[in-house]
């Protein structure tokens, strides 16, 4: 089973070779590992081409914002199976792969996987902010503003090409409009692999506690677009959040 990761970035120097080596470093030989750089201008194209030898394609040039460089990678995508390496974040070890090719070859008829993360702060010390842990997947708890940890989401390349790509309508939080589509509206397949995937770094555009109300404005409208309860369901979404917050 051939898997494909896609990163993409724009002047993200401090952190983009720890997202990158975290790829190379699987114990997973199979893969196709594309990097879509929105014509970064901080040196970030340059680490990046330090490893162009094994990366399977690379492109720098200017984009309309993170969901359309994704929708790129997309594109170019050849994999059995397709996800997501943010710039800012990291594979919690060197199996996670591994561990998303046994559940597909173990479950046939899946169309998808996805595990648990945490969230880190954005300095040395790495302290632990968040742990999400993901939960077997049903259709009441999506409906009430659960969705699993888009980094750790993994789904075949056929029932993403069945059911599209990410809705460039919305600039911040189209990976929650991907996910309702995909959970909510086609029910499609999903298994919960109860490790951790992903570690994320605070600070990124869906984590920035500066663009929190932004991103709360377009939950509402995305769920609104989905025919749920808007207002109660984003409500419950943020208190799922806030509860997953380590207190220190």
């Amino acid at each position: 089973m051939r898997v494909t990761i896609i990163t993409v970035c724009y002047n993200r120097k401090n952190t983009i070779e720890k997202a990158i080596k975290s790829v190379l470093e699987q114990n997973y030989d199979n893969i196709e590992y594309i990097i879509i750089d929105g014509n970064s201008k901080d040196g970030t194209k340059q680490i990046i081409e330090s490893y162009k030898d094994r990366i399977s394609q690379y492109i720098s040039e200017p984009d309309k914002g993170m969901y359309d460089a994704i929708n790129k990678g997309l594109k170019l995508a050849t994999g059995d199976v397709i996800g997501l390496m943010h710039s800012d974040d990291e594979f919690f070890d060197r199996k996670a792969i591994s561990r998303i090719v046994a559940r597909f070859q173990n479950e046939a008829n899946i169309d998808g996987v996805y595990g648990d993360g945490v969230y880190v702060s954005n300095d040395e010390d790495e302290r632990l902010i968040r742990d999400r842990i993901g939960g077997v997947f049903n259709i009441k708890k999506v409906k009430e503003g659960w969705l699993p940890l888009h980094p750790t989401v993994y789904l075949k390349k056929s029932i993403i090409e069945k059911h599209g790509l990410y809705n460039l309508d919305f600039k911040i939080a189209s990976d929650t409009e991907f996910l309702l589509r995909y959970l909510y509206k086609y029910r499609i397949n999903m298994s919960y692999i109860d490790s951790y995937i992903v570690k994320m770094r605070m600070g990124g555009m869906s984590t920035s506690f500066k663009r929190a109300f932004e991103v709360l404005k377009e939950d509402y409208k995305i769920y609104k677009y989905h025919n749920l309860a808007a207002m109660e369901t984003v409500f419950l979404k943020k208190t799922i959040a806030l509860k997953q917050y380590i207190v220190q």
